[in-house]
């Protein structure tokens, strides 16, 4: 019979060696304390330094399963080895932190207490006394008050790496590119909207140096478009750019019309007449035009490849009455397939 684990903490880490043997003994001492069952599982992100050589050690000296590591061969980013985090944590509560230290394990209990006894599906820490450099609270505020106007989610600090989860709410989103950033929003779209915040101690980075530069706030905005736009037309591309050429194409077309229409009338009154293909105007109608078909075509083409995308119907289930409770939670989805339907009314 397998041991029931309370919590997974998923711990990303890049070049990170000074503080990982640290961060694991006050782990271990707050879940000794609270008595909870866990795994710590180590996700090296490429790292240059002995930081591999540190999570192997620790898998040695802690009991089997306490202290896990997977390694990446390179580089692929956070969201990347919180993804494969997810795919590997077993506990009913999964807590996410950075291996820098400055992410506090005496937060666990609080925000575990949270998820099981308040009802949550996820909850955010929020660093509000943040020690950090002006020139990244700045850029962060600015950022998280654009992320809560767009999403509707009320949360101080959206990329905050301490955070809790459900088992289940992990198991249903998937992580890319760099949307670490926006799990609330991937979460909320999922179905998850028991979303709260809590108030989280936030130490000075006592080792090495910070591993995101300026370049991350250019990537944040864009990826917020990017999961904005998914969000709302992921499914239906052809609402947004079908809607938006047709009125370039009526824009375009109607004012081509006027300016043939206003010659003929200046032509009839004998008045001095000017070539319609003279005009600026025609030739930004004329580019209106030829922008709204092409838009039209490129939502009908994602609409198409929407359609035949095997992962288009697929939905998350949140519960039955049938045989299918004997299904364990996680990543379940209802799958509808046409052309197998058919096959089997025939």
């Amino acid at each position: 019979m397998e041991t029931r684990i309370d919590i997974s903490v998923v711990i990303p880490l890049y070049n990170e060696e000074e503080s990982l043997r640290e961060l694991a003994q006050w782990i271990a001492r707050v879940m000794d304390e609270e008595k909870l069952t866990y795994e710590v599982i180590f996700i090296d992100d490429g790292s240059s330094d002995r930081s591999w050589e540190v999570v192997s050690a620790l898998a040695r000296e802690y009991p089997a399963g306490q202290m896990r590591g997977i390694r990446f061969m390179r580089n692929y980013g956070k969201s990347a080895a919180l993804y494969h985090g997810f795919e590997a944590a077993q506990g009913e509560v999964v807590i996410t932190m950075d291996a820098d230290l400055q992410d506090s394990p005496d937060e666990i209990p609080r925000l575990y207490r949270m998820v099981t006894e308040g009802g949550y599906d996820l909850v955010s820490g929020w660093k509000k006394d943040r020690k950090d450099p002006a020139g990244k609270r700045l850029p962060s505020k600015l950022f998280n008050a654009t992320a809560r106007a767009v999403s509707g989610i009320k949360l101080h600090d959206f990329n905050c790496g301490l955070k809790a989860y459900r088992k289940r709410t992990v198991k249903s989103i998937e992580v890319y590119g760099e949307m670490h950033r926006y799990i609330p929003i991937l979460a909320k779209n999922a179905g998850f909207r028991r979303i709260g915040e809590l108030e989280v101690t936030h130490y000075a980075r006592k080792h090495g140096r910070s591993k995101f530069g300026w370049e991350r706030t250019i990537k944040g905005y864009l990826d917020l478009i990017t999961v904005s736009f998914m969000t709302r037309f992921g499914k239906s591309p052809m609402y947004f750019f079908g809607t938006l050429g047709t009125l370039m194409f009526l824009l375009g077309g109607a004012t081509t019309v006027w300016l043939i229409v206003e010659k003929i009338v200046r032509q009839s009154r004998g008045l001095e007449i000017r070539g319609v293909t003279d005009q600026p105007l025609f030739y930004i109608a004329l580019l209106a035009v030829v922008l709204g078909v092409m838009l039209f075509l490129a939502g009908f083409l994602g609409e198409l490849i929407s359609r035949n995308s095997p992962v288009r119907n697929r939905y998350l289930i949140d519960e039955t009455t049938h045989a299918c409770d004997s299904q364990p939670a996680g990543r379940q989805f209802l799958r509808t397939d046409p052309e197998n339907s058919q096959k089997e009314n025939q």
